[in-house]
């Protein structure tokens, strides 16, 4: 057990975790409107009922909306780019025990986050877990989970998921996952709204399902040496199989398709800024750039007229991921958060409502062209 494992004490602080991008979802989250209020303005005043000290997690001050209840405390990230370090900026404001809840639920509930408390004794981290899956943006933190967290962070590990084999941790069971739904992506927000029946504010920028005249763009993530190359080989032929117009994305941290002495190569040492090789066949399009490429920037320039682009990586830049998680690689963790991705494919023994073996590829398929509603345009 953690020397610094938190005991039973009342818990006072109640923290909203604001500071995603929401990348996936393609406009701001907490701007979506629900009985009159945003999702924001909700979830403040949800915890503010509960907790005697008001919080907002967020990336930067300049996130926070001007229009606060008096006497929140706004808690920019002391190191940018995930919950997890959202959560030690927290921890490192209050050193005390906090309770931290994304911005993003659509409908909480007193009772659950009660329950959440009651189990926060002995431990460092109290959390739900229901149909299998761990609720950590639902949880209590207490302060013995602050150096571990930072050590994390400086080793560039970014899961929340990566913290828990390393301190003491309550697990709540739950019967259902109702409490902690929320919205991450425009299918979600229609979900949302179809739960609340009619409960939603539908307002004229409310995002649509699938941007309209524009591909769907899917990311196949996962640990190093998971297979992601493999699996997008798989996948791909079947999306193809069914008249579907597959476009694929590699991220690399470097490379040249020239052949040294070859003529386009030549073209490009002239000092050509961009350069084309074509065939009856095939077309290669070289561009000099001085700064990389946003994966919306390659899709809308190259990948317009094509009915899905499959990405390898890109976790945090494809509207909807999937997956992949090998046993025999080594990692005892995925590296996406729960509930992140749309389906995992995996040969362990990891609950997910939409999981795949990994010679599935049929049936991935299947599942997404249901799920993303993929239609050709041919």
């Amino acid at each position: 057990m953690s020397p610094q494992t938190t005991h039973r004490e009342p818990v006072r602080i109640g923290v909203l975790l604001a500071g995603g991008e929401s990348r996936r979802m393609g406009r701001d989250k907490r701007g979506l409107r629900l009985g009159g209020e945003t999702l924001l303005q909700r979830n403040l005043a949800f915890l503010g009922d509960l907790f005697p000290v008001l919080g907002l997690s967020v990336r930067s001050a300049e996130q926070a909306p001007d229009d606060l209840p008096a006497g929140v405390v706004v808690i920019p990230d002391e190191v940018p780019g995930s919950p997890l370090a959202g959560l030690a900026s927290i921890l490192g404001r209050f050193d005390e025990p906090v309770f931290a809840m994304a911005a993003d639920l659509i409908a909480p509930e007193p009772g659950a986050v009660a329950r959440v408390l009651e189990a926060f004794h002995g431990v460092d981290v109290a959390l739900p877990v229901a149909e299998d899956h761990l609720e950590p943006l639902h949880a209590v933190y207490g302060p013995g989970c602050l150096p571990h967290m930072q050590a994390l962070l400086a080793a560039g590990a970014h899961s929340i998921l990566d913290l828990f084999p390393l301190v003491p941790v309550a697990r709540v069971p739950f019967a259902d996952t109702t409490p902690f739904f929320n919205v991450n992506t425009p299918a979600d927000w229609v979900e949302a709204q179809r739960r609340l029946g009619g409960g939603a504010d539908p307002t004229p920028d409310d995002p649509p399902v699938q941007t309209a005249g524009g591909p769907v763009v899917l990311g196949v993530v996962g640990r190093p040496n998971s297979g992601k190359t493999t699996l997008m080989e798989k996948l791909i032929p079947e999306l193809t199989r069914r008249g579907l117009r597959v476009g694929a994305v590699k991220r690399v941290a470097r490379f040249d398709i020239d052949v040294p002495g070859k003529d386009s190569w030549r073209h490009g040492q002239a000092g050509a800024d961009a350069y084309t090789v074509a065939s009856a066949s095939k077309l290669a399009f070289v561009a000099r750039s001085d700064e990389e490429a946003s994966l919306e920037e390659i899709v809308a320039r190259y990948f317009g007229d094509y009915d899905v682009v499959v990405c390898e990586g890109y976790r945090r830049e494809a509207p909807d991921v999937v997956e992949i998680f090998r046993a025999g690689a080594g990692y005892e963790s995925t590296v996406c958060e729960p509930g992140e991705p749309l389906a995992l494919v995996t040969d362990a023994d990891i609950a997910h409502p939409h999981r795949f073996g990994l010679g599935d590829a049929a049936p991935l398929a299947r599942f997404l062209v249901e799920r993303l509603s993929l239609t050709s345009d041919a």
